[in-house]
């Protein structure tokens, strides 16, 4: 069963990453599998996009391997690997000129069959993935007349209505108010209980905590840090990652960690 596992994971061999002459991850062996959710926390301009992007295959590493399901992710054509592994990435939705719903369509084209259009199923799911982003009905409005909020939660329909094993999330909170974000760490948690494999790069402690098991911290230095959420977030390993005084409080049995300013 482990070296099953180990096969339909997510696994990073002795990875390092640099953008613009800086290294923002040295030597990373990670394994992230079936069922479990990853956090991946640092300061602004620590890399956390850079490594997200280099896990998901869409920047070259300078040494090592990311490999999916026991293969190396370069060995995939796209439309199999869309097929398996969903990229939601940092940034308000580019030009689009359909609607919600045809937005939110666009995820099923990794598995469409039909020549021209998508079949009825994949209208089902596009429906039932505006549901459960509260979208149900803006439906038919025109995508560029949603606000940054609404456009984020149309982002995240359409990776749901591509149904990939693995989620690669980069920053799936922004835009978001106190509800929306519940509701979707709801969503991914849910993901994770029918056995997905969640990465997500989140910038508030509290949410790696109540919703993530896995934890990576990345330091402005280059230096990687990972294990189990229990173990890692505690004031000391976050006041080193964020660099400021942090006070500890306990809200109905929940730590939180509030920056001492």
């Amino acid at each position: 069963m482990q070296s099953l596992l180990r096969l339909q994971a997510l696994e990073a061999n002795n990875l390092t990453v640099e953008i613009g002459g800086k290294t923002v991850c040295r030597e990373l062996d990670l394994i992230a599998r079936p069922g479990e959710c990853w956090a991946l926390l640092g300061q602004n301009g620590a890399g956390k996009t850079t490594l997200l992007r280099t896990l998901a295959g869409l920047h070259p590493p300078r040494v090592g391997r990311v490999s999916w399901n026991g293969m190396a992710l370069a060995a995939y054509s796209r439309r199999t690997f869309a097929q398996q592994v969903g990229i939601l990435l940092q940034g308000e939705v580019g030009e689009f000129w359909g609607s919600v719903q045809e937005y939110a369509l666009l995820g099923r084209f990794p598995h469409r069959n039909v020549l021209l259009g998508y079949g009825a199923q994949d209208e089902v799911l596009a429906n039932q993935a505006l549901q459960q982003v509260d979208l149900a009905g803006l439906a038919d409005r025109p995508l560029d007349t949603l606000s940054g909020g609404e456009r984020q939660r149309a982002a995240i329909a359409q990776l749901l209505v591509q149904q990939p094993e693995c989620y690669l999330l980069d920053e799936p909170l922004q835009h978001l108010d106190l509800r929306h974000q519940a509701q979707v760490m709801q969503i991914f948690s849910k993901l994770q209980a029918q056995g997905g494999t969640i990465m997500m790069v989140l910038h508030d402690p509290l949410w790696a905590q109540r919703c993530c098991d896995h934890v990576l911290m990345q330091y402005s230095d280059g230096r990687v840090l990972h294990g189990r959420s229990q173990d890692l977030l505690t004031r000391g390993h976050l006041e080193e990652l964020y660099q400021c005084p942090l006070h500890e409080i306990s809200v109905a049995g929940e730590r939180c960690f509030v920056a001492g300013v």
